[in-house]
């Protein structure tokens, strides 16, 4: 389930960025899943449907979603590669809105490889 916590300091779009991101890293959404239309994301959310549809093109230049239009937006075909590389964005992402430099960044990654 999506959810937008209006107290975080990470953006609403960004929110639904990862958290989708996650999803398909998990294969909690698989390739071929249906995702809830912008409107009745945003209105599930409480939040706009602008916000929402950021966060779908975000992810679809990432190359997890795949807009078809009337039909909908779908989980792209499945590519690990591909997910790495969005899973990667939005720990970047992340870790900067955080305040941490790249080197401590890199070295939790390592930390978390060998754990």
């Amino acid at each position: 389930m999506l959810q937008v916590d209006p107290t975080s300091s990470v953006p609403p779009f960004e929110q639904l960025r990862e958290q989708i991101t996650a999803q398909v890293g998990t294969g909690e959404l698989r390739a071929g899943d249906r995702l809830p239309t912008v409107r009745r994301l945003a209105e599930d959310l409480g939040i706009a449907a602008n916000t929402v549809a950021r966060a779908y093109r975000v992810l679809e230049a990432d190359g997890l979603l795949e807009g078809r239009g009337r039909a909908g937006t779908f989980v792209a075909d499945d590519d690990s590669g591909r997910a790495a590389r969005a899973a990667a964005r939005t720990y970047a992402t992340t870790v900067r809105a955080l305040g941490l430099g790249d080197d401590e960044a890199v070295e939790l990654v390592r930390r978390a490889l060998t754990a």
